[in-house]
């Protein structure tokens, strides 16, 4: 697996041999960067949930995201997002959180421009996390939340003010982007 643009384009990134992990392919992800490019400012700050190997949240370093936290509750895969950091020289530029999305949104607390969720595909719990961060103090009415998940595990159009604005579809994954509405905000 690549970088698929900006400063670190084509820098190669260290995946597991084996496990449960499928990182976003290349193609997904210069279709997430597409989509976002003219919703977000040039300098941002992103939050990785379900990071796994960091592939999204080294992605927007790379495309000068000024700020990234990862989250992965894997010990062994929190190693390789922090080796993938040190490998492209993004480590002074993020935060690695080794533990659940649930506990992570629950002392998080930074207002986050991006947040990009990669959830197992075989999560249970995604809904139930999708309306976590909408509750949560990590996104306002600025933040864009990226959600990529099943094509076959449809997602709610809204979560507690949380609306999807965008969806597409890759094959088996669908990338579902969202947005906090506060009211009279129209939309």
């Amino acid at each position: 697996m690549r970088i698929t643009g900006g400063v670190a384009r084509g820098q190669q990134l260290s995946v597991p041999k084996s496990g449960p992990i499928r990182p976003v392919t290349d193609r997904v992800r210069e279709a997430i960067f597409s989509i976002l490019a003219p919703m977000t400012a040039a300098q941002f700050r992103g939050l990785d949930l379900y990071a796994g190997t960091g592939a999204l949240g080294i992605e927007a370093l790379s495309r000068e995201a000024e700020w990234v936290d990862f989250v992965e509750q894997e010990p062994k895969y929190c190693a390789i997002i922090k080796q993938n950091l040190k490998r492209v020289g993004f480590s002074q530029k993020s935060h690695v959180y080794c533990c659940s999305a649930a506990k992570a949104l629950s002392f998080l607390k930074e207002k986050y421009d991006v947040v990009f969720m990669d959830p197992p595909y075989a999560d249970r719990f995604i809904n139930q996390t999708i309306g976590q961060l909408a509750a949560s103090a990590v996104v306002n009415s600025e933040s864009v939340v990226v959600v990529s998940h099943a094509s076959r595990v449809p997602l709610q159009e809204a979560y507690d003010g949380l609306s999807r604005i965008k969806e597409k579809q890759y094959g088996d994954t669908c990338i579902s982007i969202y947005q906090k509405h506060t009211p009279g905000q129209g939309g």
